[in-house]
């Protein structure tokens, strides 16, 4: 038995790149470019590392003010191409709620060099927006203040998605979700 570490990356999702040289299971796998080997289900009807089409439905961003900008663009064009019949209004309250939820997260859940993770999902009933950040630190709304011109994020959150956001923990962390009716 070899002490080396395994060359192989490991699956994500349905992929994984296998830069070992073992030659892999014939019924698994076609070959790529670069004498690479991609790994996929004979079934899944896709050819070898096609890419998935349109907007995935999850972003990575790094803790920073800057992402939060990112994180509205991301959730306009996810609406837009997953419920193109969303109303305007729809859009434009999932895009709020994620700025909001971002915000949050940046400014109060993540410390420098974290990252972010926003992960959406829409039908014609509802979109959910969920943020994950390293922190188990739970957001509370903060009292009124004609003083602060911020701590109101929670408030908008709570009367645009009618109660139905919350926060759960996670292994490393928490994520904080909310759903927009539609």
């Amino acid at each position: 038995m070899s002490n080396e570490p395994d060359k192989r990356t490991p699956a994500v999702g349905r992929y994984a790149l296998d830069t070992s040289g073992t030659p892999p299971r014939a019924d698994l796998v076609t070959r790529c470019t670069e004498d690479r080997t991609a790994i996929h289900r004979p079934d899944d009807g896709r050819e070898c590392c096609s890419p998935p089409t349109g907007t995935p439905n999850t972003l990575m961003l790094v803790g920073e003010a800057e992402s939060v900008s990112h994180a509205r663009k991301f959730a306009d064009a996810y609406v837009r191409e997953k419920s193109p019949a969303a109303s305007g209004a729809h859009l434009d309250d999932v895009v709020l709620v994620t700025s909001e939820l971002v915000t949050n997260s940046v400014r109060y859940g993540t410390e420098p060099g974290d990252q972010i993770l926003i992960a959406l999902h829409t039908d014609d009933k509802r979109t959910r927006i969920e943020v994950h950040d390293p922190v188990r630190r739970t957001p509370r709304s903060q009292p009124e203040s004609v003083e602060r011109e911020r701590g109101r994020g929670l408030f908008i959150v709570d009367a645009v998605c009618m109660g139905l956001w919350g926060c759960e923990d996670r292994p490393f962390g928490k994520f904080v979700w909310a759903e927009v009716p539609c």
